[in-house]
This record gives C-alpha cells, structure tokens and sequence, in this order.
C-alpha cells in the first residue's frame, strides 16, 4: 500500500465525497469528521423532512417521506425518521428500521436492513446487506451478504485506525464510511470504524478495519494495493 495516502486529513468529508451528490452536503461538509454525523441523523431529518417540498415528497406516518417517483415494494417495513429519494427502489421485503436517509436512483434490496445511515445519490445495498451506522457515498455498491458490524465485541467506543494514528469517535456505534465509487465484495465484513477512500475496491470474503485509502484494491489486510 503507497503510505503516502494515509494521512488523517484523507478521511474529511471533503476528501471522501465529491460535493452536492446528496441533499445532505451541507449537513455533512460542516463536521470535522464524516462520523460525527451519526448521532445526528435523527433530529437532521426531521428537520429536512419538514423542508421538503410536499409537490415532490408524500409524508407517511411517522416522518417518513417518500418522493413521488420512488418505488417501494409492498413486502418492505419502513420505520420512524425516513427520507426515500427520487426514482429509488426499495425491493421486496427491505427493512428500513429508523433514521434512514435514503438518496435519488438508489437501490434498497431484497432483505436489506438499514438503521441510522445516510446513503448519497445511486447508492445500491442491492442483496441481504446490514447498513448500521453507517455512511455510503456517491455510487458506492455493496455485494450480496455485505454487512456493517457496528458495535465492538468489548462495547467500547470505536476507535478509528489510519496507519500509526487512532481516532477516538467516543461512539459505541459506528459501522463504515465508505466514499464515492467504492465497491465492497460479497460477503465482507466491514469492521466498527471502517473508513475506505474513493475509488477503492475491496475483494469479496474481506474483513475489512480502519482506513483503507482511496484508489487503492483490498484483497487481504497485508495485501492493498494501489490502482494502476
């Protein structure tokens, strides 16, 4: 792996995400760590869910809006504190539990569940993945059986690892961020304050922790190398 990439100043928002691929950038681009969104997802949507315009978006329930275009299978569960984006597509028997903000032309497959998660623009979980705590960036894809494993085995808060360095987050919860592009194979598991730069691409069967940079191709923990 080229160390040069591993720096704490490339996993900002504004090195992870090219800019206004969600509605949430100005939110995001505020923090000083993507993370620090987490416990603040909640309360951010139903402030946004209130601003929305009620030409495009249909209010349902409790605080969950739903984009005209949108299309949801009639075998999904959707909770409290929801945003579904323009022209995206929740499958059959998808589980949006609680504070989800889902954007345009993205994909919530068959038996996925999310749970506090910002997921930008063409995002696609497409096949059984768990999202917790987690944020995804413009096009990045999870292949079938990818999971976020948002809670330590210790139930201490997570720690962020970037070569030498640890970023305490002071968060029990906190799955992975993933930037712009990533694509994460089948059946990988994305350990507590998984952080992995644009452009990247992780081998399926992964068990993936810490910041992986950008443009570079995950096959095993003491194998990343860089895109040529």
């Amino acid at each position: 792996m080229n160390t040069s990439f591993l720096s704490v100043e490339n996993m900002r928002v504004s090195a992870l995400f090219e800019p206004n691929n969600t509605i949430a950038w100005d939110f995001l681009v505020k923090l000083e760590w993507p993370w620090e969104a987490l416990p603040l997802i909640s309360q951010y949507i139903l402030e946004l869910g209130e601003a929305l315009d009620e030409n495009e978006y249909i209010k349902h329930g409790d605080n969950i809006w739903i984009h005209k275009s949108a299309t949801v299978a009639h075998s999904a569960s959707i909770g409290a504190n929801v945003i579904i984006g323009a022209n995206t597509e929740v499958r059959h028997c998808a589980y949006i539990r609680e504070n989800a903000l889902v954007g345009e032309n993205a994909v919530v497959g068959n038996s996925t569940e999310l749970k506090n998660v910002i997921l930008f623009n063409n995002v696609q979980v497409p096949h059984f993945n768990y999202i917790g705590d987690s944020i995804f960036g413009y096009k990045a894809h999870t292949g079938a059986g990818v999971i976020t494993c948002n809670v330590k085995n210790d139930h201490k808060p997570v720690t962020v690892t970037c070569g030498s360095e640890k970023i305490s987050t002071g968060l029990k919860k906190f799955g992975a961020i993933l930037g712009d592009f990533v694509e994460v194979g089948c059946n990988s598991a994305l350990n507590p304050g998984t952080v992995i730069g644009a452009n990247t691409d992780v081998y399926p069967l992964s068990n993936v922790r810490g910041f992986i940079p950008k443009n570079h191709i995950f096959k095993k923990s003491d194998n990343i190398v860089e895109k040529v």
